[in-house]
């Protein structure tokens, strides 16, 4: 899938992912990445579902979905870069995110922010419904 916006464009393309890029940015940029190593961004990209945001050439934002396409999702690792903010190509990208064909009808979405719920609160996520009933195995040092 290829959306346009003005000078911006939203693709499903993992062959126009710029790797080097998104891996900078998880590795300097994000909180919740620091340690993550070159082939777990690489797994990471290959068994999810990826939108690159792209002004001209350069990749500019991302975020991946990994879901079953039937019941649950998850949104992980969206960013779009400092230099390209106040132009409302976060929102654009949860826009495209959850309007996507494929995620429709699915009974669950999910997704861990630290910083960012004012911008997920517009799409509809809240906090657990029934925290009680979530667990989780988190890894040593995870955020």
């Amino acid at each position: 899938m290829r959306l346009e916006k003005g000078e911006f464009v939203i693709d499903t393309d993992k062959s126009l992912l710029q790797f080097d890029v998104i891996q900078a940015y998880m590795l300097e940029e994000s909180y919740w990445a620091k340690g993550r190593t070159e082939q777990q961004m690489r797994n990471a990209i290959e068994n999810s579902l990826c939108f690159g945001l792209f002004h001209g050439d350069a990749q500019v934002g991302f975020a991946r979905v990994v879901s079953d396409f039937a019941t649950f999702a998850y949104v992980g690792d969206v960013y779009v870069l400092s230099e390209h903010g106040g132009k409302g190509l976060g929102k654009w990208l949860m826009e495209t995110i959850v309007a996507y064909p494929d995620l429709q009808g699915l009974r669950r979405w999910v997704l861990a922010t630290r910083d960012a719920h004012k911008l997920y609160e517009k799409y509809g996520f809240t906090g657990l419904k029934h925290p009680e009933r979530w667990m989780e195995k988190a890894a040593p040092g995870a955020y």
